[in-house]
């Protein structure tokens, strides 16, 4: 049996949320430990260009950001380390995680900022693209700006879909809406909407066969008529994923207060969780902004109300 490690604040996940959580610990000289998860950087490691984070002038790409924020974060002493973490327990005063099913930490503080994965169709063709940073995203509030003035394909049938199609249609010249049943999921209003909304086509009873491009970057979306069977190719240099997300944390349901969805539910106001000792910030519990901005400041308040949550035992 391994040598089990104590730790003062244990942060759990890589992305914007857990490297501003450890700059703010490491600066409070907590000694944060910082495992990086399954997908070091988070989900801004598959985005090509991020214009919209405050203080890149000129933009800056995902992995970019991330490996500064990384070199931030370590600049003042944080620890950080590849490994994630597969099963925790909550159920004492020390907060209990396993890292790789095999190392034992024993920690005071735990900051969880595991992130959401977006939700796609797995075709081959679309996780090219995606892969290729070529034309496939799941967010259109960080993406559509690079589509401006183009045709773009929207797969989803729900509000989020509503949302984002109505938020490309500003944008683009035409939005594609393709929706797999005969009816939507979405809120009437938001269905209203979309249906109000001129250069918004619906394509009702279509799913999506394939993404076409060059290669490099799409160039237009197969689709077909569930219907019908008709097989049809609309030209677009965009193709926008919005089926949902799925928050990373399952671990943690036996012993945290999670939605239905799997979001962890935080007391309004602040990071924290159903246990105390135990805090959360960015997509595990956001499934409204799904920023990296907003993510980085609930990691900075997750570390403050751990810094102050140590305090108080004193």
């Amino acid at each position: 049996m391994s040598e089990i490690e104590k730790i003062k604040c244990l942060i759990i996940g890589s992305g914007p949320a857990g490297y501003t959580a450890a700059i703010y610990a490491a600066r409070a000289n907590m000694h944060p430990v910082l495992y990086q998860g399954t997908q070091p950087g988070g989900q801004l490691t598959t985005t090509n260009e991020v214009e919209n984070f405050p203080g890149y002038v000129d933009g800056v790409t995902g992995p970019e950001m991330m490996v500064q924020l990384q070199q931030q974060a370590q600049r003042f002493g944080t620890d950080i380390r590849d490994g994630w973490a597969t099963k925790v327990d909550f159920t004492g005063p020390i907060h209990k995680v396993w890292i790789n099913d095999s190392k034992e930490l024993h920690c005071e503080t735990v900051i969880i900022s595991t992130g959401a994965s977006a939700k796609y169709l797995g075709l081959p063709s679309e996780q090219h693209y995606l892969q290729m940073g070529g034309g496939v995203s799941a967010c259109a509030v960080c993406d559509g700006f690079f589509y401006r003035n183009q045709e773009v394909v929207i797969v989803g049938a729900g509000d989020s879909a509503c949302e984002e199609a109505h938020y490309l249609s500003k944008l683009c010249k035409k939005v594609t809406m393709l929706v797999r049943s005969d009816k939507f999921r979405a809120s009437k209003i938001m269905e209203e909407r979309v249906r109000k909304t001129e250069n918004i086509e619906i394509l009702m009873h279509h799913e999506t066969e394939e993404v076409l491009g060059d290669g490099q970057v799409v160039t237009a979306v197969k689709a077909k008529n569930r219907a019908t069977g008709e097989i049809i190719e609309i030209p677009a240099t965009g193709f926008f994923v919005a089926i949902g997300h799925q928050p990373n944390t399952e671990i943690f349901k036996d012993y945290l207060k999670l939605d239905e969805t799997g979001y962890i539910i935080n007391e309004p106001g602040t990071s924290k969780t159903s246990v105390p000792g135990v805090f959360v910030g960015g997509d595990a519990a956001d499934h409204v902004y799904r920023q990296a901005i907003t993510a980085a400041g609930t990691g900075c308040m997750a570390a403050l109300d751990a810094e102050r949550y140590l305090a108080s035992k004193e």
